[in-house]
C-alpha cells in the first residue's frame, strides 16, 4: 500500500493521545513510591511493590498487539478501540489510587493502572508504522516523543502546581496530601480527553487485502504458538535492540522506583518519617512527626518537579529532531548512543548535586528519555514485517519489562547494595546501566535500521 505523507498536524493528531498516556506514566513514575512510603513502605520494599508494572506489560502488550493486528471495524478502525478501553480504565485507576487506605490496596490499583495504560500504549506505537510511509517513521516517533515530553513535564509538576493555588501538602500519618489527590484527578481527566481527541481526529487504513484478512481472522486462534513463532524468528536487529533496551529500562525503572526515597534522603535531607518511631499519644512526638512528614511531602513535590525537567529536556530534544528529520536523514544508532551516555552521566551526578542543581541531572536524563521513546522504535519498524507490526511491537515490549521485573525482584537492591546502604547508590547503578546501554548501540549494523533517506 502506498501511504501518503502526513503533515505535522496529521501526525500530531494521531499521537496526541500519548499526552494522556504520559500523564498516567509520569504520575505513576513520579509519585507511586511516594504513595507507598506514605502508606508505610520501607525503602528496600519499594522495588518489589513496583513488580505490578512490568508484569502487566509482559502479559498485556503482546496480547493487545496480537488482537489489534486481527481487528478491523469500519467505524472504529484497528487500534482505536484499544486506545479507548485502556483510557477509560486508566482514568478510573488514576483517580482512585491516591485515595488508597492501605499499602496492599495501592499496590493492587497499580496493577490495574499499569495494565490499562499498556492497553492504550501498545496500539499507539503500532499506529505510527500503520499510518506513515518509511520516510516519515523517524519523524512520527519523534513527534510522539515530543508529546510525551510535554506530558512528562506537566504531570510531574502537577502536585507542586496545585499546591501553589493553596491546596495543602500536609496530611495525617498514612494519608496522601490533597495536592496529590487533586493532581491525580487532573491526570485522569487529561488521559481520557487526549485519547478521545485522537480517536475522533484520526482515521486508519483498512487491511490491504480484506479477503485475506477475513480468512486469517476466521482461522483458529493460535495466539500462543504464533507469539512463540514470532519470538523464535525475530530479526537479528531486534535482538540487538533488545540488549540496548534491557540496560536502558533497568536504569529508568530504578529511577521511577527509587528516585523519591534516594533524593529526598540524600539531596534534600528529609527522609520519610516512620510513624512507628513516634509515640503519637505524646503531643511533642506527634508535632515532630507532622513537621518531618510535611518536610518529606514538600521535598517529594520538589523531586517530582525536578523529574519533570527530564520531560521538558526530552521535549526540546524531540523538537530539534522533528525539524531535522522532516528534511534530512539521521544516524539513529549514533543519536541513541550519545543520548543514553549523556543520561547516564546525569544519574551519576546526582550523588554530588544540591537541590538547586538537581534539575541539571534531569536535563541530561531527558536527552536519553527522548531518544528511548523514538530511536529504538524507528530502528525496529524498518526491520520487521508491517503486517505483524502490532504483535512485534508487543513482543518488543518484553525487552522493556523483563529488565524491570529483574530490577523489582531484587536486582536494584543487590547491585546498589554492593556500593553501600544509602538509597542514592541506586541512582549510581542507573547511571552505569544507561552508559552500558549507550555503548551497546555499537552492536547495530543493519543499514536500514541505522538510517534512511527521506523522499525528496
Amino acid at each position: 500500500m502506498n501511504k501518503r505523507k502526513l503533515s505535522f498536524w496529521g501526525i500530531w493528531n494521531m499521537s496526541f493521545g500519548f499526552l494522556g498516556i504520559q500523564f498516567g506514566f509520569a504520575l505513576q513514575g513520579g509519585f507511586m513510591s511516594r504513595i507507598f512510603q506514605t502508606l508505610g513502605a520501607e525503602k528496600d520494599d519499594i522495588p518489589m511493590l513496583w513488580i505490578a508494572a512490568p508484569l502487566t506489560g509482559l502479559l498485556v502488550q503482546p496480547i493487545i498487539g496480537y488482537m489489534s493486528d486481527r481487528t478491523w471495524s469500519v467505524k472504529w478502525g484497528r487500534r482505536k478501540p484499544y486506545f479507548l478501553v485502556g483510557a477509560v480504565l486508566s482514568s478510573l485507576a488514576l483517580f482512585f489510587v491516591p485515595h488508597s487506605p492501605a499499602l496492599w490496596i495501592a499496590a493492587g490499583i497499580l496493577w490495574i493502572l499499569d495494565a490499562s495504560i499498556n492497553i492504550s500504549m501498545e496500539p499507539f506505537r503500532a499506529l505510527v508504522a500503520d499510518k506513515l510511509p518509511e520516510s516519515q517513521r523517524s519523524y512520527g516517533f519523534v513527534v510522539q516523543a515530543l508529546i510525551i515530553g510535554i506530558g512528562t513535564w506537566i504531570a510531574s509538576n502537577l502536585p507542586w502546581m496545585v499546591s501553589q493555588f493553596g491546596v495543602s501538602n500536609a496530611a495525617e500519618s498514612g494519608v496522601l496530601p490533597m495536592s496529590v489527590k487533586v493532581a491525580f484527578a487532573i491526570g485522569a481527566f487529561v488521559f481520557l480527553a487526549s485519547v478521545l481527541y485522537t480517536v475522533f481526529t484520526t482515521s486508519e487504513y483498512p487491511p490491504e487485502d480484506m479477503e485475506e484478512f477475513k480468512r486469517e481472522k476466521a482461522k483458529k486462534n493460535n495466539f500462543i504458538p504464533d507469539i512463540l513463532n514470532n519470538i523464535g524468528t525475530m530479526p537479528l536487529t531486534m535482538k540487538k535492540l533488545g540488549v540496548i533496551q534491557f540496560f536502558s529500562w533497568f536504569a529508568f525503572f530504578t529511577m521511577w522506583s527509587m528516585a523519591n526515597p534516594a533524593l529526598t534522603e540524600h539531596v534534600f535531607h528529609t527522609p520519610a518519617p516512620i510513624a512507628a518511631a513516634y509515640d503519637m499519644t505524646i503531643s511533642t512526638q506527634k508535632i515532630a512527626f507532622d513537621i518531618a512528614n510535611t518536610a518529606f511531602q514538600e521535598s517529594s513535590n520538589a523531586v517530582g518537579s525536578a523529574m519533570g525537567v527530564y520531560g521538558l529536556s526530552s521535549m526540546v530534544f524531540a523538537l530539534i529532531l522533528v525539524f531535522y528529520t522532516s528534511k534530512r536523514r539521521i544516524n539513529r544508532k549514533l543519536v541513541h548512543m550519545f543520548s543514553l551516555i549523556l543520561g547516564g552521566m546525569g544519574f551519576l551526578l546526582m550523588s554530588y548535586t544540591s537541590p538547586e542543581n538537581l534539575k541539571y541531572s534531569f536535563i541530561l536524563i531527558g536527552f536519553a528519555w527522548g531518544s528511548i521513546l523514538s530511536m529504538p522504535y524507528a530502528m525496529l519498524s524498518s526491520s520487521v514485517d508491517p503486517k505483524k507490526m502490532g504483535v512485534i511491537m508487543g513482543i518488543f515490549n518484553m525487552f522493556i519489562v523483563i529488565p524491570q521485573i529483574i530490577a523489582a525482584l531484587g536486582g536494584i537492591n543487590f547491585v546498589s547494595g554492593l556500593l553501600g546502604d544509602e538509597a542514592i547508590n541506586a541512582m549510581t547503578v542507573a547511571g552505569v546501566s544507561l552508559i552500558i546501554a549507550g555503548l551497546c548501540n555499537l552492536l547495530i549494523t543493519n543499514k536500514n535500521a541505522i538510517t534512511y533517506q527521506p523522499t525528496k
